[in-house]
């Protein structure tokens, strides 16, 4: 099996070689993404994502890390310094 094909078995299990390590696999699992911008920082506990058995590397996939670059927009336009919220996934728009 090749390279490409070996990887797109893993990411159909939701599992992949670590990027960081080159030793762990990763696993299902929940992180804390910590972002700063414009003097604020904003932290996400439990966000999905596939975490390394070995160094603990968190990758988050592409809807997850648009989902978070989206919602400091609010805090940041309040004058907020330091928010931590709970990820609760895509919150509706109203």
């Amino acid at each position: 099996m090749g390279e490409l094909e070996g990887r797109r078995v893993q990411e159909e299990k939701g599992t992949m070689k670590c990027e960081i390590c080159k030793h762990g696999e990763t696993h299902r699992g929940k992180t804390t993404v910590t972002l700063e911008r414009d003097g604020l920082t904003l932290v996400f506990r439990n966000v999905p994502a596939e975490v390394c058995e070995n160094c603990g590397e968190a990758y988050v996939d592409a809807a997850t890390a648009r989902e978070l670059v989206r919602r400091p927009e609010g805090s940041a336009e309040a004058g907020v310094m330091v928010d931590i919220r709970e990820y609760a996934g895509k919150v509706a728009q109203g």
